[in-house]
């Protein structure tokens, strides 16, 4: 039996993390967990109970991290810096689109607690929505993006295009320079 010990926040959405994308979250477990983190499965009941409230408020956490840097945004002032920064951001955590799906997955119907993460995160996600609203205006503004393009197929376009799957295997780098391209000057000449 694991030993009884602490683990921080950190610890635990570390493991939490790793172990969503190795098994995704049906193969997920308290269990696997506790081991990872060397404590009893007990220790984490104490915290959750069960691995839906765990799921959905490591998601509330990653989407809050995400928020907290995408505040960075405003520090640039052209619309082209911001892209950049917005890319990057994206590019910077390419296992996101992979976690949002498990985060689709999770059921939700039989915690309350979950419901409520579930439903925050909802609410974060249009608070990202507005918070780039002022990006996709910027780039209206400056003549970068055509006016008649509504902001949320910009941003949404955007985030899709960072989830294209890269089957040749193209260098990491290579192809996240390869998105910025398209996402910049479209794919005709």
């Amino acid at each position: 039996m694991a030993r009884q010990k602490k683990f921080t926040t950190e610890e635990l959405y570390v493991q939490t993390k790793h172990l969503l994308l190795e098994h995704g979250y049906d193969g997920f477990s308290f269990s696997q967990l506790a081991e990872k983190l060397n404590v009893a499965r007990s220790t984490i009941y104490k915290y959750f109970e069960n691995k839906e409230e765990l799921a959905t408020a490591y998601m509330l956490y990653e989407m809050n991290k995400f928020l907290k840097d995408l505040e960075t945004i405003h520090d640039y002032s052209t619309f082209n810096d911001q892209l950049d920064y917005l890319l990057d951001l994206m590019f910077d955590q390419p296992e996101i689109q992979q976690l949002i799906l498990i985060g689709q997955s999770i059921p939700i119907e039989e915690s309350s607690r979950a419901r409520k993460n579930h439903e925050q995160l909802e609410k974060l996600h249009l608070d990202m929505y507005e918070q780039l609203d002022g990006f996709v205006k910027l780039g209206k503004e400056n003549g970068h993006i055509r006016p008649q393009i509504p902001n949320s197929l910009v941003l949404g376009y955007i985030f899709q295009s960072i989830a294209i799957p890269n089957h040749e295997d193209i260098p990491y780098r290579e192809w996240a320079e390869s998105i910025k391209d398209v996402i910049r000057h479209g794919l005709f000449k």
